[in-house]
């Protein structure tokens, strides 16, 4: 038979628990005797079965101190009524906090199976070392999102690692882990088709993606990321995801792209453009010739041959309706793909292309002979790509550098 006298030696020992142990066993008031004979049956026995196994250090009261936690709780009668689990969950507490990492380690295990456990119980799990938390970080649904948050914020890369694989994320749980993680937790969250990302969050990794290189190809696999941040990062990612944003983020969608805000954002970057003299004559010269209809191939050619770059470049932006800005930023992308899609773009037959591509290599790299299987790679480029994904690519391109230079006039007073 347990004592008030035992009951009090074991509050003692586990700490300060919510209410001492002794005065529900002396019942001093109504409510506490009514929850004294509750637990007169089971609760008063458990408490000193737990506290005897605790103390021992066999295999054996291991494993039945494991069980007898669980079935507290987990058993299909029921055993605890509401008024005492709450004062058990106390003194598991408590308990929990002074058992050994092992004994923790197997308690995480048995827990993580049922759906009913207290959830004070697992947020304290989920926040012990590693070892213990794993179970309770990856399939606990008892977890609320600023549990996981907390657990972000204050513990270790391994916690946010285990977090980034949850088989659900919400967007407030993945912004923390973009917030706080190192490189390798970020990409493994990035590689979790199911963690919802915010755009902002996304936006965030796009930039990043310029230096850390492991970031791209996940951000390019995801099925959320906005095609007009998949086309900022053109500009820095290799060949083959250059064709995969081509290939996978080239569709137009109406509701996303404001045909008439775009152009007359377009119209003020080109009003604001600081060009040279010679700008302004190469532009004025592309405009009499387009009038005239002798703004064609062969005098781009021709432009390339005499080395009059801003003509070419001029001519570029006119055929393509895009700003002189991006036409620039085109032509000293020396990989090729950019101008691929541009000529595509317009329409440009594949003989006329091809003449473009490799007087251009030349004027890039000085005569430099290029190898054949890049003007392979270039020239399958051009086939492979549609005419409606290339203009499609343009129009996020123009709306980038229009966003960029909205930015700046923001930042100048302008």
């Amino acid at each position: 038979m347990l004592t008030a006298g035992r009951v009090h030696l074991y509050c003692q020992a586990a700490g300060d628990c919510h209410k001492t142990i002794s005065s529900f066993v002396e019942g001093e008031d109504e409510d506490q005797g009514l929850i004294t004979r509750e637990m007169t049956s089971i609760g008063r026995e458990q408490i000193a079965r737990l506290y005897d196994l605790a103390r021992q250090r066999s295999d054996e009261s291991r494993r039945v101190l494991v069980e007898n936690i669980a079935d507290l709780f987990l058993t299909p009668q029921g055993r605890l009524n509401e008024h005492q689990r709450v004062l058990m969950t106390d003194i598991l507490h408590k308990l929990i906090s002074d058992l050994e990492a092992v004994i923790r380690k197997e308690l995480a295990e048995r827990l993580v199976q049922f759906d009913n456990v207290p959830p004070e119980l697992m947020r304290l799990l989920a926040n012990d070392q590693i070892e213990i938390a794993r179970p309770i970080l990856e399939q606990c649904d008892l977890l609320r999102d600023e549990d996981l948050i907390e657990i972000v914020r204050s513990r270790s890369d391994e916690h946010r690692l285990v977090i980034a694989m949850r088989a659900k994320l919400s967007e407030a749980v993945s912004d923390a882990v973009v917030d706080e993680g190192s490189p390798n937790v970020i990409e493994v969250l990035l590689k979790n088709q199911n963690a919802e990302i915010s755009e902002r969050a996304m936006a965030y990794l796009v930039a990043e993606s310029r230096r850390v290189d492991r970031f791209q190809e996940p951000l390019l696999s995801r099925h959320d990321l906005p095609p007009k941040l998949a086309h900022q990062m053109f500009w820095w990612v290799s060949a083959a995801l250059r064709r995969k944003i081509l290939a996978d983020f080239s569709e137009l969608n109406l509701a996303d792209v404001d045909t008439a805000l775009q152009e007359a954002t377009k119209s003020a970057i080109e009003a604001h453009d600081p060009t040279t003299n010679s700008e302004t004559a190469a532009l004025a010269l592309v405009e009499r010739l387009s009038a005239a209809g002798k703004l064609n191939v062969e005098f781009l050619l021709q432009a390339l041959r005499q080395q009059k770059i801003p003509v070419f470049v001029a001519g570029l932006a006119h055929l393509a309706d895009i700003s002189v800005k991006v036409a620039w930023r085109i032509f000293h992308d020396e990989a090729g793909e950019s101008f691929a899609v541009l000529c595509r773009a317009i329409d440009l037959n594949r003989q006329d292309f091809t003449s473009l591509y490799l007087y251009l290599s030349d004027v890039r790299a000085g005569r430099r002979v290029r190898p054949t299987s890049v003007v392979k790679k270039i020239l399958d480029l051009y086939d492979a790509i549609s005419v409606a994904n290339a203009k499609a690519a343009l129009v996020y391109w123009q709306r980038d550098a229009a966003y960029q230079e909205a930015l700046d006039d923001v930042e100048h007073g302008r």
